[in-house]
């Protein structure tokens, strides 16, 4: 009896009997994916995390089950059931043969034989020891799914599961960090969905529904909340406005779910005129549930004035949601709110296929610092002969635009121009500048291809914000900005990153990279083009693992290193005062000897950066485990079975597609295929071209096989030259039959039937991918 056998003859009945499907709010949940498998390039994704059983009840998942074929041993699967419990944090986990039940709790550690599967209520009670009502009236309410329109991912679930028991438990400040594009705004939608159904208030009587208020400190992310929230009908939202206030005299009170900036609530007169912030006409009792997003960004700093508002509503239940994990630019965040409730990683988010991975393409130029000589042209400004200036001074204090040109032909010769990008620049004027040179410089026709969007801009540049927001739009297709877009920006097709600007702490850096990692078809990657050496903030490992102490931040991009700005001028902060700027024109000639080199940044899985020769030695050590030889690497990779799960191997140990495939341009191989990339690394051989290896083989790669399939395999040995070792995967072979022959039956027809092509396809490979002595 198989697996598949198992599950249906025995282990199905036997949940049915416990009464998982039978009870009501009771279901069991099969094939359940819990990740989505790491994005490796191509299309592709590493291996999905998927669980036999997850066990339901009330709403929350409370088992995980791992079924083997009933011939196995009992424990077989007890280490994925752990691994899964783990992950979905999930107190108990089993696994079966059909024939017993092993049990483990991943709490206290205790295991050993079951009787058999308990019943969602003894499941309940064992996960649960002290009883809740709130928590039952939570649980009775379903997620909402719009339709079936949204799902949420396992990790969301929690999030939403440990908040809800900690106003359960009568918790007053409450913390959630989860990196950037994990859907913070829809764990807060799903909170207030539960909140407001379940009649949950301060009174802790179920007579009214609560008041709910989300903060933001930008209009644009409170404005996509507000949106957000749409399955509340629409008299139950209230955006509050700084407009409607004036004009009204009074702030809005008839709603249940309130939406606003902390701006408008420090800004309003009193009846007498006089400035008094808006917010005091609330009753510091008014509001049951606050969410604070981007907390990190002011809201729960002690010196902060915004601090006022949340210490007024002192009554309400506070959650602060952030992106950055603890760091010494946000202990007052975490002092506030005290540890997160949960914990959500931008690593973990990565290497579950929830977020995109990115590349890092460190540029350095002949004039990243300056020195002034007696040759160049002083044109405004006055300049400190012997100083040397370096990044935190250019832009802010001196100007060089030759440098700012060089570095903007740079990049712009390196993107794919199509793509939409967002460029981080030094101040409001300095993205004007880039702005400029960016439009002179692009291929496109069209006048509004990069615009800017900062403070100044105002409300057309919120306008030209959302229609390069707008998936369906091309234009504008590059922004230039300061400050503004650094944080709460969802733009999900973002492809590149440019930094042009020091990058004052490794939180903001957190931010800046969260501008890529949404999800969005086609999209396998985004690449941070560096300027400014930021990728010193990469290294992150609390983010990543926690440390027993933060790194200390040194050099010149750090922050409060000397000439360091404190804040952009366009919403990160109060602008300090500007300096007269000094405006230098290079000597005749030295524009023409700029230069730059770059590199590419790779990482552990883990999340640290690596340099190229780190990764190269790291893949060198992990090799022999995938295979012993040379000639078992050439067995391997003329079996597409085996390939595939070579590659597998390969993209489970952090060394995807992407990766080899940058490793190949590294060394100069870019017609040869992976196959050589791996041989060079682990064996030092040549490598040789895709045609190359085709030209030396293919009279005895063909030579076994009659005209008719002769003719096949040289078209599809053609389209392995032109497009790589993809083109030989078993999963091409329909298509290459159609390019070919224009469909599958006509080639059927033709070859000798689908068996033939198909023995024939496999069985060519191994001849290409001989070693010399075996060809020659």
């Amino acid at each position: 009896m198989n697996e598949a056998e198992t599950r249906a003859e025995l282990i199905d009945p036997a949940l049915a009997a416990a009464g998982w499907g039978v009870v009501e709010g009771s279901r069991v949940s099969r094939e359940f994916h819990i990740t989505a498998g790491r994005l490796e390039g191509a299309g592709r994704r590493g291996k999905a995390e998927i669980a036999d059983y997850i066990l339901v009840y009330k709403g929350q998942r409370l088992g995980v089950i791992e079924a083997k074929k009933r011939d196995a041993h009992v424990t077989e699967g007890l280490g994925q059931a752990k691994a899964y419990a783990t992950k979905l944090q999930v107190r108990f986990c089993y696994s079966t043969n059909g024939r017993g039940v092993y049990r483990a709790c991943m709490e206290t550690g205790a295991e050993g034989d079951a009787s058999g599967f308990p019943t969602p209520d003894e499941l309940w009670a064992a996960t649960f020891a002290e009883e809740n009502e709130w928590r039952e009236r939570f649980a009775a309410v379903p997620t909402e799914d719009k339709g079936g329109s949204w799902a949420s991912r396992y990790y969301q679930d929690i999030a939403i599961e440990r908040v809800l028991e900690a106003i359960a438990k009568g918790d007053k400040r409450i913390l959630l960090t989860l990196a950037t594009g994990t859907g913070k705004t829809f764990i807060a939608f799903q909170l207030a969905w539960k909140l407001y159904h379940s009649r949950w208030n301060l009174t802790g009587e179920p007579k009214r529904r609560p008041r709910i208020l989300f903060l933001a400190d930008r209009n644009i992310l409170a404005d996509q909340a507000y949106n957000a929230f749409s399955p509340f009908a629409d008299d139950a939202r209230v955006r509050i406005v700084p407009s409607e206030v004036r004009r009204t005299g009074r702030v809005p009170k008839n709603g249940s779910v309130f939406f606003t900036i902390f701006q408008t609530f420090m800004s309003g007169t009193n009846t007498d005129g006089v400035p008094t912030p808006s917010f005091v006409d609330y009753p510091p009792d008014f509001f049951d549930f606050i969410v604070i997003d981007e907390c990190h960004r002011g809201g729960a700093k002690d010196e902060s004035n915004w601090r006022g508002i949340l210490e007024y509503f002192e009554p309400a239940v506070q959650l602060g949601l952030t992106a950055t994990p603890k760091r010494k630019d946000n202990v007052d965040t975490y002092a506030y709110f005290g540890e997160p409730v949960y914990i959500y990683s931008l690593r973990e988010g990565i290497n579950d296929g929830f977020l995109t991975p990115f590349k890092v393409q460190q540029i350095a130029t002949t004039l990243d610092d300056y020195v002034y000589t007696r040759d160049d042209d002083v044109l405004d400004g006055e300049v400190e002969e012997g100083r040397r200036y370096t990044e935190a001074d250019f832009n802010r204090i001196i100007e060089i635009a030759e440098r700012e040109k060089y570095r903007v032909q740079t990049f712009m010769d390196m993107i794919e121009q199509n793509q939409k990008t967002l460029v981080f620049c030094a101040t409001q004027d300095h993205a004007a500048a880039v702005r400029d040179l960016i439009n002179q410089m692009k291929s496109s026709k069209d006048p509004n291809y990069c615009v800017r969007v900062t403070a100044n801009d105002g409300a057309a540049g919120e306008t030209w914000l959302r229609a390069f927001q707008d998936n369906e739009k091309t234009i504008p297709t590059i922004l230039t900005t300061s400050q503004k877009l650094s944080t709460g920006v969802d733009a999900r097709n973002v492809r590149n990153i440019v930094l042009m600007r020091p990058v004052n702490s490794i939180i903001e850096f957190k931010q800046i990279v969260g501008r890529g990692t949404r999800l969005y078809d086609g999209k396998d990657y985004f690449t941070i083009y560096d300027f400014v050496k930021a990728y010193a903030h990469f290294s992150d490992p609390e983010w990543d693992g926690e440390p027993l102490e933060p790194t200390e931040p040194i050099g010149p991009g750090a922050p409060g290193a000397p000439g360091q700005p404190k804040g952009g001028d366009d919403g990160g902060g109060e602008p300090e005062p500007r300096p007269q700027r000094i405006k230098i024109k290079l000597a005749d000639g030295k524009e023409r000897t700029l230069q730059h080199i770059s590199s590419t940044m790779f990482y552990s899985p883990d999340g640290r950066p690596l340099s190229a020769a780190e990764f190269i030695e790291r893949l060198f050590g992990e090799l022999p485990a995938l295979f012993k030889d040379e000639a078992e690497l050439r067995q391997l990779w003329g079996d597409p079975s085996a390939r595939k799960a070579l590659l597998d191997g390969l993209s489970e140990r952090g060394y995807g597609r992407e990766e080899l495939l940058e490793i190949r341009k590294m060394i100069s191989a870019d017609k040869s295929d992976i196959f050589d990339v791996l041989a060079y690394i682990a064996f030092a051989l040549p490598t040789i071209t895709r045609f190359e290896r085709v030209e030396s083989r293919k009279t005895s790669v063909l030579s076994s096989y009659d005209e008719k399939l002769q003719a096949f395999l040289d078209f599809v040995l053609a389209q392995y030259v032109e497009r790589g070792v993809d083109e030989l995967d078993s999963e091409k072979l329909p298509a290459l039959l159609e390019l070919k022959y224009r469909a599958v039956a006509d080639a059927a027809k033709e070859l000798g039937g689908a068996p033939r092509i198909r023995e024939a396809f496999v069985g060519f490979q191994k001849y290409l991918f001989e070693g010399e002595s075996s060809v020659f």
